[in-house]
């Protein structure tokens, strides 16, 4: 089953839970782990990096 199927498939059974506990564990699941995975993908920007963005951003104001 390739991804877009199996979201589909998961909306479809969440679409299906009329229990509200359930569905805000699902909430509290999906933000900590959206939140986990941003922190392990998260990388600091070098200094040659970022003084140009804020230079670029300086000046567009």
């Amino acid at each position: 089953m390739n991804l877009e199927a199996r979201k589909i498939s998961l909306i479809q059974e969440f679409l299906r839970i009329d229990n509200e506990i359930i569905i805000s564990a699902l909430e509290n699941f999906l933000h900590k782990n959206k939140s986990d995975f941003f922190e392990q993908n998260l990388n600091p920007l070098s200094l040659d990096v970022l003084n140009p963005e804020i230079d670029q951003a300086l000046e567009e104001e």
